[in-house]
């Protein structure tokens, strides 16, 4: 992994919300999730199971908690964005094309390192190339992130906005109004969407689970670029905090955040919510609540200082990326119980799942809470 890097000394002060957020998001990944499903067979208590239903997927349209994880962490890539945005276009070429060449490595490497994910738990990479899985959730992290780059980089806030809503409202027209190929206009289903017709034409190598639709396919990820630029819009916010004031700062977040969620829902009514279609309303639904969230966040943890409370999560989202990637490629399992399996085997049969969930994460944290305290972040 040479382009990413190891800083012992970072360069500035990181927001300590926007690594708890990421950190929170991520938690979910690796293995916070089983939580529930473990409370519940401690407890009985059947309101378990409903917390456990949000950590699943929805089935085709409609909206869980663990839909969000995905467009949250491509939000908080644009909020990082935004908390120092730099327009380059002015700069002679030798120095742009700096910037250009870091850009398209990042694209690359996290593409790579997506079909990585994809192929881990030791199933490897197959050799034939159409059968690998190229489409990944890094894959559309790196697209999102490199399109908005470009925007950030050579145009005004107020051209960005009207990309966004371009994009919205074209992709709402394309998959509600234009038929497809051999097919009818709005067409949502997994088998007779635009989607589906893309990724046949030009999603190389295999879908999903040989799905119709890829989750992470072709044209999904044009209305995913817009979560990264709203994140923009709200790094460059809290960029000016200092002038609009944190508590203002926070209160627009949360309040633009409201709104996105109540429109993203109005026009669920005609476009469905739909995290496999990446639909318009489930942009709206998904930004609203990511800037909800970043809100309460910014709050709790900048502005009221509570990074202590909300240190576990900060360790996490300090390096997301490479205990992303490990989630894939490591069996924290084995090494969860080649660690505390006799601590699990001699608890009482209920307690058993809990502490398992519990040291699955221990693990985890341990390794991220010594690399955070020695000021080691691996980025790409």
């Amino acid at each position: 992994m040479t382009t990413a890097h190891t800083d012992t000394k970072p360069s500035k002060k990181r927001l300590a919300s926007l690594d708890a957020l990421r950190g929170m998001d991520m938690f979910w990944i690796l293995g916070g999730q089983s939580i529930f499903a473990a409370l519940f067979v401690l407890t009985g208590w059947t309101g378990w199971q409903v917390f456990e239903a949000q950590t699943l997927h929805s089935a085709w349209h409609g909206f869980t908690f663990y839909d969000l994880i995905f467009p949250l962490f491509i939000f908080l890539s644009g909020v990082a964005m935004g908390l120092a945005p730099k327009r380059i276009d002015h700069l002679p070429w030798q120095e742009r094309k700096v910037f250009y060449a870091k850009a398209l490595k990042r694209l690359l490497l996290l593409c790579g390192l997506g079909v990585m994910y994809n192929h881990g738990w030791g199933t490897g990479i197959p050799l034939a190339f159409d059968e690998i899985r190229y489409a990944s959730v890094l894959g559309r992290i790196a697209i999102a992130w490199f399109f908005c780059a470009m925007l950030v980089w050579h145009t005004s806030i107020r051209t960005q906005l009207f990309t966004a809503i371009a994009l919205l409202l074209g992709y709402w027209i394309l998959m509600c109004f234009i038929p497809v190929p051999g097919g009818n206009a709005g067409d949502l289903s997994a088998q007779g969407s635009w989607n589906a017709w893309f990724d046949s034409h030009f999603l190389p190598g295999i879908s999903y689970q040989n799905r119709a639709v890829d989750p992470e396919g072709v044209l999904s990820s044009l209305p995913a670029i817009v979560n990264a630029m709203f994140g923009v819009f709200a790094g460059q916010l809290i960029a000016r905090a200092s002038k609009v004031g944190e508590w203002q700062t926070a209160g627009i977040l949360f309040v633009a955040g409201v709104v996105s969620v109540c429109l993203g829902w109005l026009w669920d009514l005609q476009f469905p919510v739909n995290k496999e279609l990446w639909t318009s309303s489930f942009v709206l639904v998904t930004v609203g609540w990511s800037a909800i969230l970043l809100a309460v966040f910014y709050a709790v943890v900048d502005i009221l200082n509570g990074q202590k409370l909300a240190y576990p999560f900060v360790i996490i989202g300090a390096n997301s990326i490479i205990i992303y990637l490990a989630s894939s490629l490591v069996n924290w399992e084995f090494i969860s119980h080649s660690v505390f399996g006799g601590f699990i085997a001699a608890a009482a049969t209920d307690w058993q799942p809990l502490i398992g969930v519990v040291a699955l994460l221990l693990v985890q944290m341990l390794l991220l809470h010594w690399m955070y305290k020695r000021k080691i972040f691996v980025s790409v």
